[in-house]
């Protein structure tokens, strides 16, 4: 459970009780995180049947007084937060996302201490958080100790360092372990010279052409991968 949810819920506890007194004189969190969720639900848009994209990028604006507090708090672990509240906004509404959902600070001097500004845009990334169970989508579909993600882009890296487009905790994985290449003939996958090296149901490999709910292991993690389904409309 994240800060934002037992904030919300009403919980007594030391990050509670931080909150508050920080932010005593201006804005709440658990406002930023509805006026993210309003600037959601406004800018989705259905673009064919059953699929509904939403922005996958939002900036939050606010008072210098209030953006110097978010600061000295922490910018990263609020933004965070933010984000995992957001990306459960869009699982429950079920909307699509086009790359990985981002929050950020900016301050505006006209602003007045408590009051903010949203805004927000879709930009395509190399994965995307699933906002589904279904598996079928018009993008690949990885999913890694039950986070789901398509891949969106035209390749994907995969491994235990910050570069790493999806980032694996796991020891036994190399930084940049594996690559995932989607074309017109298949997603081919890579391995980037690991030290523990990649398996494709249970077969080591170095480069493979993956089939539709292939299982690939890299140290002690296994992910699952599903195919595309072909569609006719993009974004």
């Amino acid at each position: 459970m994240g800060v934002l949810d037992r904030f919300e819920k009403g919980v007594e506890n030391v990050m509670q009780n931080a909150f508050a007194k920080t932010f005593r004189s201006g804005i709440k969190p658990v406002e930023l995180s509805a006026a993210l969720k309003r600037e959601c639900d406004n800018r989705a848009a259905a673009v064919d049947r059953g699929r509904t994209v939403a922005p996958n990028e939002y900036v939050l604006t606010l008072s210098p007084a209030d953006h110097d507090t978010v600061m000295s708090w922490g910018d990263d672990a609020m933004a965070h937060e933010l984000e995992e509240a957001l990306q459960e906004h869009a699982t429950r509404q079920a909307y699509s996302l086009v790359g990985a959902v981002t929050v950020a600070f900016a301050q505006d001097a006209s602003l007045a201490t408590g009051r903010y500004a949203v805004s927000s845009r879709t930009t395509r990334g190399p994965v995307a958080p699933a906002t589904t169970r279904n598996p079928q989508s018009r993008f690949p579909l990885l999913d890694v100790d039950g986070d789901r993600y398509y891949l969106t882009g035209a390749t994907t890296v995969l491994g235990r360092g910050s570069e790493a487009d999806i980032v694996i905790d796991d020891t036994g994985v190399s930084r940049t372990h594996v690559r995932l290449e989607v074309t017109e003939h298949g997603t081919i996958l890579t391995d980037l010279g690991s030290t523990n090296g990649t398996f494709v149901e249970d077969q080591r490999v170095k480069e493979a052409t993956l089939l539709d709910g292939n299982a690939i292991t890299i140290g002690r993690t296994t992910i699952m991968y599903w195919d595309a389904v072909p569609s006719d409309e993009d974004l």
